[in-house]
């Protein structure tokens, strides 16, 4: 275990964000598959601490579920009036029995940017400098607005945060900046919290008084500086989540690249932190990746496709495809065009072209559909060929039903095959049949009406028209007449 393991990070996520200007709490509002409280618990996670409290108020029901479900391991501490963030982290101490030995990390849960190395450098500060309390600074290019760190000139050690509205034109100088981020020794915390006063305009307790109270009564206050200011930033609109959208993003296919994924225009593909690749995947522009979708060694996707949850085995290629909850098999090609929905599972070497949707369909090796065909609730053998604009028609209106196609079987164009039926190994079906009924292996079924030509009768019942015309043309030309 490290020695600076913290025994608690308190991450505050109990505001409105009203700002966002939506009906959905701000730090549930998600970017790159993750929301930004849930994106600031995978942070705190790698650290390792003994406690993760959230601290939640706004919606607290709406968040506390959404919480259960992407850390059930995380307490909930419940601040039901939002009375300043020194109040807050007071319910999240209460919520571990009041002081806790150790350090106590007290995160923001809008900052989504924030990386667990940076956690992990601050506790490690705040522990190796005997620090009471250590503060996460970054230096950023426009301090405007923003707390200023000051700092002892002989020692380092941090000697206030000055607002921008209220520092001198000296102070506003300075470019180092409180995060709003820190570390704080447990006990000195908790007893510190009991002395914070509500005498300010807004009537609150600020968790930024805690670091006066700790330097009068001798304590060391300390920093630690981010090595890239945009991991503190906070999202309290929707410009600011799209910036934050794109620097993730950035950082997500920087990764990729660097372990050997080829991105061909980084600036339109778009990718969720719980996507993965292998060596040798070529990305083309406009694709976006999402969920736990895995890129296997050698794959090729896009342009323009969009998937989810979707794995795509090695060699295999996409293109202009929508596909969510589907299994592409190794040297699988799919598109352009096409649709696979959920429990799609392609076999090695298949095939899905132009204009095919498919549904809860298993797809043999080497077994092609190549176009504008729908296929649902189906298994498909091997190297078997679907004819262009068949259906698979799978639902009576009440229950959905099941179609099996063998191996090495020929179907023809515009085939309707009418669940549930069976179509036996080495068969072939007509083009334009409805296939109702079981069909043995060899056989080839045919489901049609016979052709029937009723000479005349466009001359008959269209007389004058322009088909008329065209068709006593060709009859006098196919006699020879003028």
């Amino acid at each position: 275990m490290s020695v600076h393991r913290p025994a608690a990070v308190v991450v505050l996520a109990a505001g409105e964000g009203t700002r966002m200007k939506s009906a959905t709490p701000k730090v549930l509002h998600e970017l790159c598959g993750r929301s930004l409280v849930g994106h600031v618990l995978a942070a705190a996670r790698e650290l390792e601490p003994q406690h993760l409290v959230v601290v939640v108020g706004h919606a607290r029901e709406q968040v506390s579920a959404h919480l259960a479900g992407v850390d059930p391991d995380a307490r909930t501490a419940v601040q039901a009036e939002q009375n300043g963030t020194g109040h807050a982290v007071r319910m999240g101490l209460e919520e571990l029995g009041g002081g806790v030995d150790g350090t106590v990390v007290v995160v923001c849960g809008d900052t989504p940017l924030l990386t667990g190395a940076t956690l992990r450098a601050l506790a490690e500060t705040h522990t190796g400098d005997g620090n009471a309390v250590t503060v996460l600074t970054a230096e950023v290019p426009d301090a405007t607005g923003y707390g200023r760190i000051v700092r002892d000139g002989t020692t380092g050690a941090v000697t206030g945060i000055v607002e921008h509205k209220d520092a001198t034109e000296a102070q506003r100088a300075i470019r180092e900046i409180n995060s709003g981020v820190f570390a704080f020794d447990g006990q000195l915390l908790a007893d510190a919290l009991k002395k914070v006063r509500t005498d300010n305009s807004q009537g609150e307790e600020y968790l930024t008084d805690v670091l006066g109270i700790l330097r009068e009564a001798g304590h060391r206050v300390g920093a630690s500086v981010a090595g890239d200011h945009q991991e503190i930033a906070g999202i309290n609109n929707r410009v600011q989540l799209a910036q934050a959208r794109r620097v993730l993003n950035d950082r997500l296919l920087r990764d990729a690249m660097l372990a050997g994924v080829t991105v061909v225009d980084p600036a339109t593909t778009w990718v969720d932190v719980t996507v993965t690749f292998e060596r040798d995947v070529l990305v083309h522009p406009g694709v976006q990746l999402q969920g736990a979708t895995h890129l296997a060694e050698g794959a090729e996707v896009g342009p323009n496709s969009r998937l989810r949850d979707t794995r795509v085995g090695a060699g295999a290629r996409v293109d202009n495809t929508v596909a969510d909850g589907a299994q592409v098999g190794p040297g699988a090609t799919v598109g352009p065009y096409a649709y696979l929905r959920p429990g799609t599972r392609l076999g090695p070497r298949s095939k899905v072209g132009t204009y095919v949707e498919t549904k809860n369909a298993s797809v043999g090796e080497g077994t092609k559909v190549p176009h504008l065909s729908y296929v649902g609730d189906a298994t498909i053998g091997e190297f078997t060929n679907i004819g262009a604009a068949s259906v698979f028609v799978n639902y009576d209106g009440q229950d959905k039903h099941h179609t099996t196609v063998g191996s090495h079987c020929r179907t023809g164009s515009d085939n309707m095959f009418v669940a549930p039926v069976t179509i036996g190994d080495g068969s072939y079906t007509a083009a334009g049949s409805v296939i109702t009924k079981d069909v043995p292996p060899g056989s080839l079924a045919v489901a049609r009406g016979q052709q029937r030509n009723i000479e005349g009768w466009v001359a008959r019942k269209r007389p004058g028209s322009a088909a008329a015309q065209a068709a006593e043309s060709a009859s006098r030309a196919g006699t020879g007449e003028d």
